[in-house]
C-alpha cells in the first residue's frame, strides 16, 4: 500500500487519445512537408535530386550536398516520415476499432490512399521533369490529405456543444472548398511560370487572371463565415478563436498575394508564405466546418 501511494499508477491513455494525437502530429509534419515542398519550388530544387526516390542513387548524397540538393532530399525524407506514419494510423484505426468511432478506420484509410497517391505523384514530378499537372496534382492531392487529417482530429477533439450557428458549418465548407480551388489555381499559375510568362511574354495570361478572379469567390465565402460566426450569439469558444484565425490568415494571405504580385515572384519568402498562409486557412475552414457540424448534430442528439 506504501508503494501504491509513493508510486501512484498512470492509467495508459485511451486508443482514441492516442489516435487524436497522432493525427495532430502528422497534421503538422504534412503541413511543414508542403512548405518545404513549396522552397523547394521556389528555389529551383525541384530536380536537383534526379533520380527518384534515391537522391543520386543514395540515401544521403553527401558528395553532391548543397542547399538545392538539401531541401529536395529533406523534402522526400518528411514525405517518407508522413507515409509511414498513415500506415501506422490507418493500422491502429483498425486494430482498435471496436473502441473508436465507426466512421474513423475509413477514414484513416481513406488518408493512406491519398498520401499513397501523393507519393506516387511525388516520383512523377521528378521523372516528367515538373510537368505543370502532375505539379498541380501534386499539390492538390497533399491539400487533400492535409484537410482529412484536420477533419479527423477535429472530430475526435472532446467538445461541449451549444447548439448555436445552424448554418456555420455549411459555409465553413464552402469557403474550404473555395480556398482549395483557389490554391490549385494558384498552383497552376506556379507551375507552369504564368506570372512571369504573362508579364514578360503575354502568354498564360489566362491562367493568371484565372487566378487573380478565384480571389473574389474564396474571399467572399470566408468572409461569409467568419461574420455569421460573429453574428452567432453564445458562440462555442473554439469557433469564435477559429473564426478570428480565419480573418487574420485571410487578411494576411490577400496582402502576401499583393505583394507576390507586386515583386513578381522576385521575393523568395514572400511566396513561400502566399502559399504556407493559404494552407493554414484551409485548414482553419475545415476545423471549422467539422466543429460546427458537431456544435449542432451533438446538442441534437441529447435534446
Amino acid at each position: 500500500m506504501t508503494e501504491s501511494v509513493l508510486k501512484p499508477s498512470i492509467a495508459p491513455l485511451s486508443p482514441q487519445v492516442q489516435i487524436r494525437r497522432l493525427v495532430w502530429k502528422i497534421a503538422i509534419a504534412t503541413f511543414l512537408l508542403m512548405a518545404v515542398g513549396s522552397t523547394t519550388r521556389v528555389m529551383n530544387a525541384g530536380l536537383a535530386c534526379p533520380d527518384w526516390p534515391l537522391c543520386y542513387g543514395q540515401f544521403l548524397p553527401f558528395e553532391q550536398m548543397n542547399l538545392r540538393v538539401f531541401l529536395e532530399w529533406f523534402h522526400r525524407l518528411d514525405a517518407a516520415i508522413v507515409g509511414f506514419s498513415a500506415i501506422a494510423l490507418a493500422g491502429l484505426s483498425w486494430w482498435w476499432r471496436s473502441q473508436l468511432p465507426r466512421w474513423l478506420p475509413y477514414a484513416s484509410t481513406f488518408a493512406l490512399g491519398s498520401i499513397l497517391v501523393q507519393g506516387l505523384l511525388g516520383g512523377l514530378t521528378v521523372t516528367e521533369l515538373l510537368r505543370f499537372d502532375v505539379v498541380t496534382a501534386h499539390l492538390g492531392t497533399a491539400l487533400l490529405f492535409f484537410c482529412t487529417l484536420l477533419a479527423i482530429g477535429a472530430a475526435l477533439m472532446p467538445y461541449n456543444a451549444t447548439g448555436t450557428g445552424k448554418y456555420l458549418s455549411g459555409l465553413g465548407l464552402a469557403a474550404a472548398i473555395a480556398i482549395y480551388l483557389q490554391s490549385l489555381l494558384g498552383a497552376l499559375v506556379a507551375s507552369q511560370w504564368a506570372l512571369h510568362q504573362c508579364l514578360w511574354g503575354s502568354h498564360l495570361c489566362a491562367v493568371m487572371n484565372s487566378h487573380l478572379l478565384g480571389v473574389i469567390p474564396a474571399t467572399l465565402t470566408t468572409v461569409a463565415a467568419i461574420v455569421f460566426a460573429w453574428r452567432t450569439p453564445a458562440l462555442h469558444p473554439t469557433l469564435r478563436i477559429l473564426a478570428n484565425s480565419a480573418a487574420f490568415l485571410v487578411l494576411l494571405q490577400i496582402l502576401l498575394g499583393v505583394a507576390t504580385y507586386r515583386f513578381r515572384l522576385q521575393v523568395e519568402i514572400l511566396t513561400i508564405s502566399h502559399q504556407a498562409i493559404g494552407a493554414a486557412l484551409l485548414g482553419v475552414l475545415v476545423m471549422f466546418s467539422v466543429l460546427a457540424r458537431r456544435n449542432v448534430t451533438q446538442s441534437q442528439s441529447f435534446s
